[in-house]
């Protein structure tokens, strides 16, 4: 079933000045109109627009069930000029995952990712090569349930900070699912039996990944602007249950 989120929730608004304005997007909000859903009827860009009564561009994307932070600049040109920041590696990005099992060191994930075109966004692309692709992982906390959810005694996670420095299509989902640690949630490329309990014993049926934090260089002054925001709240009262299973060695 499709996320949905509740019609007549505002937008929680991170930043605004004369140029930007930096949203939480909640989980299950498409950035824009979209082919992917054509029965859809509330998106970032339109409930943004109408919310401060101004048009907006969006300068990045976040997938649909990824919630957090989402940046807009009030005109093309300066949107443009963003995007062109983040194509040359000068922004910083920053996302809080939970993944199954234990994770106990940081590392690179440097591993090349095929394009996977949408059977009906990008149906006129052609065949594109696979492309580099580099996601930072550092471990913050783990915990260990002790309740089966398959042929172990118990179930193991990690809460995990996610620094990508290229922005493929699911480069986070598809680099943890490559390192054997599925972001929880993730119904396309996780582990569906882990989604599956999570749900049934614990009411989860999110996306466990939320973008956190964003640093750029203000198009206009020219200094170094961050944006922050917390997981989402489902996220986090997961973590709170889980609360008495965390690990300390």
């Amino acid at each position: 079933m499709t996320e949905r989120v509740e019609p007549q929730e505002p937008l929680k608004i991170l930043y605004q000045d004369d140029t930007l304005v930096a949203i939480d997007k909640p989980g299950g909000l498409l950035v824009h109109r979209s082919p992917i859903d054509k029965r859809e009827t509330r998106f970032a860009v339109q409930q943004l627009r109408d919310q401060i009564g101004q048009h907006v561009f969006p300068v990045h994307r976040l997938d649909r069930p990824t919630s957090g932070v989402l940046l807009f600049a009030y005109d093309g040109k300066t949107a443009s000029e963003l995007g062109m920041q983040m194509m040359a590696r000068k922004v910083q990005k920053e996302y809080f995952a939970i993944v199954r099992g234990f994770i106990h060191g940081s590392g690179l994930i440097d591993y090349d990712l095929k394009f996977r075109p949408d059977k009906i966004a990008d149906k006129h692309r052609g065949d594109i090569p696979p492309q580099p692709a580099t996601t930072e992982y550092h471990p913050l906390a783990r915990y260990e349930l002790p309740i089966a959810s398959g042929r172990y005694p118990s179930s193991r996670y990690t809460t995990v900070k996610l620094k990508p420095t290229t922005g493929r299509k699911h480069q986070l989902r598809r680099h943890m699912v490559h390192l054997r640690h599925p972001i929880i949630g993730d119904t396309t490329h996780g582990d569906g039996k882990q989604n599956k309990f999570l749900k049934s014993r614990f009411g989860f049926s999110n996306l466990a990944l939320t973008c956190t934090r964003i640093v750029i260089k203000h198009p206009v002054s020219g200094k170094s602007l961050a944006i922050n925001a917390e997981p989402r709240t489902e996220m986090l009262d997961l973590l709170t249950s889980w609360a008495e299973y965390q690990v300390t060695n």
